[in-house]
């Protein structure tokens, strides 16, 4: 790993620790490296250190952000002399999805990029149920954009919430009735807060209705979300979503978790089936 870090930008805040941009002067003088760093202090050190776990479990994965260092975390003074720890990771220089988002007309994508956003949104989502996990956090703002030539990759970020499949979600026991982000969260998991792979699946629905919407809920103030899950509602389509992405976007919602599917069957629905024999041929011993 490159030496003689030089802080360029905050780049955000979440629940368990910070992200900075951080440029290293590589000691060779060759071009730097640019670099995505999360910090977080000793409290906090389990959540990150469970991240890089199983973020190293998922290393090579395209759909998945990577990590410098071996996955090792850095240990570090902060201003004051108290202990923090870092990990870094690669730094995607378009932002979240959900800047991104911000750059178009009123929040909505393109469909061609849509399908190959929610593509690749799916296929990193295969890897890590099957690694026997759920993401438990899915949304715009844990979607990492990077340019890829005159197109775009998205990648999975954010596994501090993570939580084996079938388990309660600490998250839920430090503030329930929310898993994760509210207005991304399945019934279920309101109820019970044990996460399990359809979970995620409901999110990856409001992602999409996102992108072709520019919200997921209209109309439903923050307050009353909790109850609205719970009677059986599901966000809103427009009319304007075209039909298979809303027979996708409903598969999604199902209110039988079960009925989801998997990511795997939803990465090979109609509304996604472009390349169906490749995704297949890939994908066909990995269902989960």
């Amino acid at each position: 790993m490159p030496t003689r870090p030089e802080f360029v930008k905050f780049l955000s805040k979440g629940t368990y620790g910070s992200v900075d941009l951080v440029k290293y002067i590589r000691s060779d003088d060759s071009s730097p490296l640019y670099a995505a760093v999360k910090t977080t202090d000793c409290e906090n050190l389990y959540y990150l250190q469970r991240e890089a776990l199983i973020l190293s479990k998922l290393k090579g994965c395209r759909s998945i952000v990577q990590c410098y260092n071996n996955y090792n975390l850095e240990e570090d003074l902060d201003d004051n002399g108290w202990r923090i720890f870092k990990m870094v990771m690669e730094y995607a220089p378009e932002g979240s999805l959900a800047t991104f988002m911000d750059s178009y007309k009123d929040s909505k994508l393109p469909e061609t990029m849509i399908k190959d956003f929610t593509r690749m949104l799916l296929q990193g989502l295969v890897y890590v149920h099957n690694l026997g996990y759920v993401h438990c956090d899915l949304k715009p703002e844990n979607l990492l954009i990077f340019p890829c030539g005159q197109s775009y990759e998205l990648k999975i970020s954010d596994f501090g919430s993570s939580t084996e499949v079938g388990e309660v979600a600490d998250t839920w026991e430090l503030n329930p009735p929310f898993v994760g982000s509210p207005i991304y969260m399945s019934p279920e998991s309101v109820y019970d807060g044990v996460a399990e792979k359809a979970l995620d699946l409901w999110s990856v629905g409001c992602i999409v209705l996102e992108m072709y919407a520019g919200e997921p809920w209209r109309e439903v103030e923050f307050n009353d979300l909790a109850s609205v899950l719970l009677s059986g509602e599901a966000p809103e389509i427009p009319e304007s979503v075209p039909s298979d992405a809303k027979d996708f976007i409903e598969m999604c919602f199902a209110r039988n978790p079960e009925s989801r599917g998997s990511a795997l069957s939803l990465l090979l629905h109609r509304f996604l089936s472009e390349d169906m024999y490749g995704l297949r041929r890939l994908f066909g011993s990995l269902d989960g």
